[in-house]
């Protein structure tokens, strides 16, 4: 059931939640592509029925627009996942800021912010992969 068609008798579930992956922006074209990548191996793994891609800067689509292609499909809620490693100023401060300015356009939708990858066994996973890899072209 699509969220356009669903009554208000039925409670939420997680394929009514869009997400939207949030990226610093490049004005380097395959900087911002590696964002898309990303969002279609994530769609794969999570099955979410809308993944949206945005930067936060320097690039299109904004955080603004990513939210607006989620609602006019009829999402009521947006969890703004960052693609960043850590509670840097951008994390606290201006990412909250442009999710606010979008939420403001669009009363009755809730977005929320995920945490940033931060520290995460996988990704001390990746990283060992990295490091063999490099030593393995050396």
């Amino acid at each position: 059931m699509s969220p356009k068609t669903m009554s208000a008798a039925v409670s939420p579930t997680e394929n009514d939640v869009a997400v939207v992956l949030v990226d610093h922006g490049s004005k380097r074209a395959e900087a911002n592509e590696m964002l898309e990548e990303f969002a279609a191996l994530y769609r794969n793994l999570s099955s979410r029925q809308r993944v949206e891609i945005a930067h936060m800067e320097l690039a299109e689509p904004s955080i603004g627009t990513a939210v607006a292609r989620c609602v006019s499909d009829g999402f009521k809620k947006v969890v703004i996942a960052p693609y960043f490693l850590s509670r840097g100023r951008h994390i606290t401060s201006d990412i909250p800021a442009l999710v606010a300015e979008a939420q403001k356009a669009h009363p009755g939708v809730e977005c929320v912010i995920a945490e940033p990858i931060g520290i995460d066994p996988l990704m001390a996973q990746v990283i060992e992969n990295r490091v063999a890899g490099a030593l393995q072209s050396a």
